[in-house]
């Protein structure tokens, strides 16, 4: 990991060169500014590739297998797949008791996915569960490659990948046909994007004072188109068609790419960094959020082109004019203002609702499945599908953030602050909500964080595995990182043992009772 003296550069030495994309420099760079703006080496790694497509594979088999089973609809699939089924019949959520269209507060990209697998396989459990498990593995996918251009490690973007793939929350979200694993997958999709543009950024810093430019002399920063930057305008506009709640990722993710910038700057001489292109980050920026709305009213087309939809025509049946286009738009502002009541209204109490600070405790896991039915070889028997975490990676998080945050102050690492932000967003606006209007929430929102934690503790693991000098820290170099790695590899062992006992309570295995209520560890809170 790095040190307080290379706070800016990345885990290992770079190549001066790497990166850049051009032959040796025509001008001479300073060594110290090259470092600030050294980036992940761009060379194809075979190895890299080889532990992300063996991981990959696993996680695949883990999603897919029995995918079709229990049969019939499970939690709140009684909305989600029957949604996306009629979308694909009228283009719009349809509700068959009033044969008229059908009220719905989440945006349709999410359902429009679903469908996606309803269309190749039928209005069946394999049909509606498909895209949610080709979401989860995407999201191990991702998540190594993340970690690997983060850390620039082959074991720690593993052991990223394996962590995420042993995690029976995203497990049990990825086989079940409910929105947030999309939004799980978008937000990461989006960080992984900004982190991309935040190399090609200083890539290209690197490349212009390669070629003469002086900062010292020039007083307008070099055109660098964000090519990047705009691609996560467009995965964060589908994580917000799939809910809402994504939009609280918006401050936290512009505020990165800001500090990122500024940093680069800063790192290339530039003087006054924050003043000196600030209007071209804050353009780009606003770019980014117009593309991304519009991928959000390109998610409505369904409901545009059609003229039944709820509330499509809202204005014209109250008898106010209702102009093309525009009147299209008034109607569908109408009808997320109603959506938007309704969400900060529901208090309405549920058995498995649970509050924020619970969350990363497992101190209320939602039941999606029981039933007794069967013959385990026992008297009673018992089949559930909990949504809970591996509880000894999910009990790992908060001593991780706790960790992290002192890296992050300590050593002054891009990448502390950034899984950390990651994880803010994803948790803080939800203990707003909480405390300000007590709405109903469930475990399940925490999905969008879930990588960000998993990234805070391989953080930690690579500390743990890195002598405090660095990786050129001489003679400590060897016994620090033996005793980091059996304490590392122990860890991964213990969290795999742990998902491999609570399994049959990912997946609905039929179980004696007795072996189900031994699971329960908390007992009540878990029941």
């Amino acid at each position: 990991m790095t040190t307080a003296a290379t706070a800016d550069t990345d885990l290992t030495p770079a190549d001066p060169t790497a990166g850049t994309g051009s032959s040796p420099s025509v001008r001479d760079v300073p060594e110290i500014v090259r470092r600030r703006l050294s980036t992940l080496d761009r060379r194809f790694n075979p190895y890299s590739w080889l532990i992300t497509l063996i991981i990959v594979t696993v996680a695949g088999i883990l999603r897919f297998a029995g995918l079709d089973k229990p049969k019939g609809y499970i939690f709140d699939e009684v909305y989600y797949p029957t949604d996306a089924w009629d979308m694909l019949q009228h283009g719009f959520e349809w509700d068959e008791k009033v044969n008229g269209a059908a009220y719905v507060v989440h945006p349709p990209l999410g359902k429009w996915l679903i469908a996606l697998g309803e269309t190749v396989y039928g209005n069946n459990e394999m049909g509606w569960r498909f895209s949610t498990a080709v979401a989860g593995t995407l999201m191990v996918l991702i998540l190594i490659r993340i970690a690997f251009r983060l850390f620039h490690s082959i074991v720690l973007a593993g052991i990223a990948g394996l962590l995420m793939t042993l995690d029976g929350f995203q497990l049990v979200l990825s086989r079940t046909s409910l929105l947030d694993i999309f939004i799980g997958l978008f937000i990461l999709m989006t960080f992984g994007a900004l982190v991309l543009d935040r190399d090609h950024y200083r890539r290209r810093w690197l490349r212009a004072l390669e070629r003469g430019y002086d900062p010292q002399k020039t007083p307008t920063v070099p055109l660098i188109v964000p090519w990047w930057l705009l691609a996560a305008g467009i995965t964060f506009g589908m994580a917000c068609s799939v809910k809402w709640s994504a939009a609280f990722f918006a401050p936290f993710f512009a505020a990165l790419v800001i500090v990122w910038r500024v940093q680069a700057r800063r790192s290339a001489g530039v003087r006054g960094p924050v003043l000196a292109g600030i209007l071209g980050d804050l353009g780009w920026l606003l770019l980014c959020f117009g593309l991304a709305i519009g991928v959000y009213l390109a998610s409505w087309t369904g409901w545009f082109v059609t003229d039944n939809g709820y509330f499509r025509h809202y204005r014209a049946d109250n008898g106010w004019s209702e102009p093309p286009v525009i009147g299209a738009l008034l109607n569908l502002a109408h009808y997320h203002s109603e959506a938007f009541n309704f969400h900060t209204g529901l208090t309405e109490k549920h058995t498995y609702q649970s509050w924020p600070w619970q969350w990363l405790l497992l101190g209320r896991p939602v039941a999606f499945y029981w039933s007794t039915a069967g013959n385990c070889g026992a008297p009673s028997c018992a089949a559930e599908i909990l949504l809970l975490g591996t509880p000894i990676l999910w009990w790992s998080f908060l001593p991780a953030l706790g960790a992290l945050a002192w890296f992050g102050i300590a050593r002054r690492d891009w990448r502390a602050y950034a899984i950390m932000t990651g994880a803010v967003a994803g948790l803080l606006p939800w203990f707003y909500f909480a405390v300000k209007d007590g709405r109903t929430m469930f475990a399940f929102y925490v999905m969008p964080a879930l990588p960000f934690l998993i990234l805070a503790v391989v953080y930690v693991l690579g500390a743990i595995m890195t002598p405090p000098g660095g990786m050129a820290a001489g003679a400590n170099r060897s016994d620090r990182q033996l005793i980091g790695a059996v304490a590392v590899s122990t860890y991964v062992v213990l969290v795999a043992l742990c998902f491999a006992y609570f399994y049959p309570v990912f997946v609905g295995t039929l179980l004696p009772y007795d072996d189900w209520s031994v699971r329960m560890w908390l007992g009540g809170r878990w029941i």
